[in-house]
């Protein structure tokens, strides 16, 4: 192949995006925004319920909930006490705005994410060591255990990873950061799962981790909690850094 030919080549691959796959919660943001914007859905105006929406949007409940979370989260959307979802009463303008930036989110850089994730960990874990109940501990254990169920059976276990962090953010008592956590935690697993970064028995290592997190909190020991999810997330934080410094190099 002549030199003209390669520079042809190259030139083309220059131009060539990679195919991003929408995600449904994204995809049923758009529509809200673009009823927003047509004025057929305004300030004030109810949303079906979830039920509704999900057999129009043809997809399952955890969809709808997630595009909805977001949404609420934002300010864009709220609830009302027997008034069900309803628009914020901000003006179009506003709201569309604000939905952009919710959808540009999602496309963060990864390492940022990661890093926000382990600082709103971290201080979760040490919260919960301070003020975790009993019941706290119980609903911890019992997240714990169900973990260790799936490592054991050779498998990944990403849901009820996800669940023994959120038991840690519940015990903290800080609703703010729960929300928070609510928010970030769920995709990046997702994005953890996708990246295969709990591949070559990763996974196994996360339990005992997980192990020595559990430890700390139970016996109040704020500082081992912290260093304790510090340590867990660490390789996920490693990661990520050699993501973004190879992006950086392209």
């Amino acid at each position: 192949m002549s030199i003209n030919n390669n520079l042809i080549i190259m030139e083309i691959l220059k131009n060539l995006e990679e195919i991003k796959i929408e995600k449904p919660s994204d995809i049923i943001i758009k529509q809200i925004k673009n009823l927003i914007s047509s004025g057929q859905l305004n300030p004030g105006d109810r949303l079906p319920p979830e039920r509704q929406l999900c057999e129009k949007f043809g997809v399952g409940r955890s969809h709808v909930r997630d595009a909805l979370r977001k949404l609420e989260f934002y300010g864009i959307l709220k609830t009302l006490p027997q008034s069900g979802t309803v628009v914020a009463g901000l003006g179009v303008t506003a709201l569309e705005g604000l939905i952009n930036d919710v959808l540009d989110l999602n496309d963060h850089d990864f390492y940022s994410f990661v890093e926000t994730r382990v600082l709103l960990e971290m201080h979760t874990a040490q919260l919960a060591a301070e003020r975790a109940t009993v019941d706290d501990l119980i609903k911890i254990e019992n997240a714990l255990i169900a973990f260790e169920k799936e490592v054991e059976a050779g498998k990944q276990g990403v849901e009820e990873d996800l669940l023994f962090h959120l038991k840690i953010a519940e015990a903290s008592k800080n609703s703010v950061l729960n929300s928070l956590l609510l928010i970030v935690v769920p995709d990046m697993i997702k994005l953890s799962k996708n990246l295969d970064i709990c591949g070559d028995g990763r996974y196994k290592r996360a339990l005992q981790e997980h192990l020595e997190i559990f430890d700390c909190i139970k016996n109040h020991d704020k500082i081992g909690a912290g260093n304790a999810m510090k340590k867990h997330l660490n390789d996920l934080l490693t990661f990520s850094l050699e993501k973004k410094n190879k992006e950086n190099n392209k």
